[in-house]
């Protein structure tokens, strides 16, 4: 068995002396794990940092085997996010939500949208909103997408101002107004594909919008808490926002 792909390094852990096994969010293989030989040392640790972006070569005996990897570096980010709070929080946040996904189930939309993010990382203005929106679509990735495109009450498309945590579904500004207390704001940079810059206000309700749905639906049920990086990017976003 032999592939090649792109793919997005997410994650490396160490293996016996020298390997290690190293996790990628590939742009037609899903998230994918193999061996790299030598990966631990000083020639191919700087290319396996998260967020840069790789060619690999898979090979296996078998498919349902780890395999291994043949890495070469294609984009490498992890210098630059570096030299930023923001962007180190953020990228251990892609990470973390892109090791969510089921292995090997192939999914081209958010690989694109992954690396789309990862190239933004250092820009305290673009990637939030990417990340923001990047949530969103992790949420329907697994299953619990939320209806956003009408209001549930009255079946309007515009002037959708919140969202019901309870059903995930938009509410338009006129029909949710008497209940606006019980409602999750549905700020208009996650419904508008133009957008001005948003306010802090409403980058904190994009946040709590998608935080409320991955706590409930994705998080807790497994066991696990909410990455700590979340918290730490998003305290670095308003620290510079302040």
């Amino acid at each position: 068995m032999e592939w090649r792909d792109e793919g997005l390094v997410i994650g490396a852990r160490r293996h016996g002396e020298s390997s290690v096994i190293l996790e990628l969010m590939t742009k037609a293989h899903g998230r994918h794990l193999g061996l790299v030989r030598g990966g631990a040392g000083r020639a191919l640790r700087a290319v396996l940092q998260p967020g840069n972006q790789v060619d690999a070569v898979w090979r296996a005996r078998l498919d349902q085997q780890l395999g291994v990897y043949k890495i070469e570096p294609l984009q490498s980010r992890a210098a630059r996010l570096i030299e930023h709070d923001h962007a180190l929080h953020g990228v251990s946040l892609l990470c973390a939500l892109l090791r969510l996904l089921p292995e090997r189930d192939p999914n081209q939309y958010l690989f694109e949208m992954g690396r789309l993010v990862a190239d933004q990382l250092d820009s305290a203005d673009h990637a939030p909103v990417l990340l923001a929106r990047f949530e969103i679509a992790m949420l329907g990735a697994l299953g619990f997408g939320l209806d956003l495109d009408a209001c549930v009450l009255t079946g309007r498309r515009d002037d959708l101002a919140f969202v019901s945590p309870k059903s995930g579904r938009a509410v338009s500004r006129e029909a949710g107004e008497p209940w606006r207390d019980r409602l999750l704001p549905f700020p208009a940079f996650l419904r508008e594909s133009e957008y001005e810059k948003p306010e802090l206000s409403e980058l904190v309700a994009a946040f709590r919008l998608s935080g409320h749905f991955l706590d409930r639906d994705v998080f807790a049920p497994r066991g696990i808490q909410m990455p700590s990086a979340r918290n730490s990017y998003l305290r670095a976003v308003m620290a510079r926002a302040g």
